[in-house]
C-alpha cells in the first residue's frame, strides 16, 4: 500500500514539473519572439507613369552645301551662331554666276528685239517659240547656279559643325556648315509593346536633363511610330518640347516621363521593402493574425513616391506588413507585435 503511495506521488511530482516545464518553454518562446511593428496596406489613387530615357534631338538638321564643287569666298557665321531662316551664311566664287547672269540679261534683249521682229513678220513663230525655251532654261540655270553660289540657312537654328575654311575649295565630301534647329526640340522615346493602346497624340510628357537639375520641361507627344521593332517588342513615340529659351541642347542625356492615366494601386513605406542580398530582388515580411508567423513574400515594385512605393503585384488590400524589425525575422518565425 505505501509503495502505490509513492508510486502515485512520484506520477504527480512528474507531471507537475513537466506542465512547469513547458510553462517556462512557452514563456521563454514568447519573450523570444522578435519585437516587429507592422502597417496595413492600402489602396491609393496614383498616376500611372512610366520613365525613359532618351536623347535631345533638333526638330530639324541642314547640311549646307553647294551643288557642285568651287572655291569658298566667304564663311559668314561660326559654330554656336544662331542663324534665321533665308540668312546668307556663305558664299561660294561667283564668276559662272556672272556669267549666267549675262547670258540671262542678253536673253532679254534679244527677246525684246525678236518679238518685234515677229510682229512684223520677220520671224517665224516656231524660231520665237524656241528662243523663248532657251531663255528659260537659261533662266532655270541662273537660278540654280545663283542658289549654288549664295549659300542660305534654310532653316532658323543654330551653327553645329564647320568644315571648311575661306579660300578652300570645297570637295563634296562633306557640308560646309551643318544647321539644327533647337526651337523647338524632340525627343525619340521606345516604348513597350504593352504600352501601344495606353499612349496617343497630344498626350503630355515631362522632361528632364541633367545640365538643368530640378527643372522639368513640359513636352507634348506628336507622333507615334506605326510599327513594332520585332526584336526589341518596343515602338517609338516622338516627344516634342517648344524650348523657346533655347536650353535644350541636341546630344543632352535626358528622362521622359510619359503619364497613362490614374490607377487604384498598394501603397507602401519604402522601409516595408526588403532587398535580398546579391539580386535585385525585392520582398515583404507578410503578418498573419491567426498564428504571430511572418510569410517572407516578393513584391514587384512601381514608381517611387517621395518615402513610399507603388505595389504592382506581391501585397493586396488588408495585408499586415512589417514595416519595422525585419532584421531578426526569417520566412514562418513567430513574432511579437509592437
Amino acid at each position: 500500500m505505501r509503495t502505490f503511495n509513492y508510486i502515485v506521488a512520484g506520477s504527480a511530482l512528474v507531471c507537475a514539473l513537466a506542465s512547469c516545464k513547458s510553462q517556462n518553454q512557452d514563456e521563454q518562446a514568447t519573450v523570444q519572439a522578435p519585437l516587429v511593428s507592422i502597417v496595413g496596406a492600402v489602396i491609393e489613387d496614383v498616376a500611372d507613369e512610366e520613365y525613359y530615357s532618351s536623347t535631345v534631338e533638333p526638330w530639324a538638321k541642314n547640311n549646307i552645301v553647294p551643288q557642285s564643287s568651287n572655291r569658298i569666298e566667304e564663311l559668314l557665321v561660326e559654330v554656336g551662331d544662331y542663324v534665321q531662316a533665308g540668312q546668307i551664311i556663305a558664299k561660294m566664287d561667283d564668276v559662272q554666276m556672272r556669267q549666267a547672269r549675262l547670258q540671262v540679261a542678253n536673253d532679254s534683249i534679244e527677246f525684246k528685239r525678236l518679238l518685234s521682229l515677229r510682229d512684223q513678220g520677220g520671224v517665224s513663230q516656231s524660231d520665237f517659240d524656241s528662243f523663248e525655251m532657251s531663255c528659260k532654261v537659261h533662266q532655270s540655270s541662273y537660278e540654280n547656279v545663283r542658289k549654288n553660289t549664295v549659300l542660305r540657312s534654310p532653316i532658323s537654328g543654330v551653327i553645329s559643325s564647320r568644315n571648311f575654311d575661306r579660300g578652300d575649295m570645297y570637295s563634296m565630301s562633306q557640308p560646309i556648315y551643318v544647321v539644327e534647329q533647337i526651337v523647338p526640340v524632340k525627343l525619340l522615346v521606345g516604348l513597350s509593346e504593352a504600352d501601344y493602346t495606353r499612349v496617343k497624340k497630344g498626350d503630355v510628357a515631362a522632361v528632364t536633363v541633367d545640365a538643368f537639375p530640378g527643372q522639368v520641361f513640359r513636352g507634348v507627344i506628336t507622333n507615334v511610330y506605326p510599327t513594332i521593332d520585332s526584336a526589341t517588342h518596343t515602338f517609338t513615340v516622338e516627344v516634342k518640347v517648344v524650348n523657346a529659351d533655347r536650353r535644350l541642347r541636341p546630344g543632352m542625356y535626358a528622362k521622359v516621363k510619359i503619364t497613362f492615366g490614374h490607377q487604384n494601386r498598394v501603397v507602401l513605406e519604402d522601409k516595408c521593402i526588403v532587398k535580398q542580398q546579391g539580386s535585385g530582388n525585392r520582398y515583404v515580411y507578410v503578418f498573419n493574425p491567426a498564428d504571430s508567423t511572418v510569410t517572407f513574400r516578393q513584391v514587384k515594385l512601381g514608381q517611387r513616391l517621395n518615402d513610399r512605393y507603388v505595389i504592382l503585384d506581391g501585397v493586396q488590400l488588408g495585408d499586415w506588413i512589417v514595416n519595422g524589425g525585419q532584421l531578426r525575422l526569417k520566412d514562418g518565425i513567430k513574432v511579437k507585435v509592437n
